[in-house]
């Protein structure tokens, strides 16, 4: 019983998952944060793309 404790202690496989979900959450706040500015550069992109395609099929 110690053994597996000790084993488990010595494992650094728990440390690049808690690493991994600290990641995660720091870019899901960011994500957050800047919400308002991803969200702008996502419709201006998909406006170009809109004015693009109906140049495109009002020329034909």
């Amino acid at each position: 019983m110690f053994k597996m404790i000790k084993r488990f202690l010595k494992e650094e496989d728990g440390i690049n998952t808690v690493e991994i979900v600290v990641v995660i959450a720091i870019l899901v706040g960011l994500a957050l944060l800047l919400k308002g500015q991803i969200l702008g550069i996502i419709n201006k992109i998909f406006g170009q793309l809109n004015n693009a395609t109906d140049d495109l099929i009002s020329t034909k």
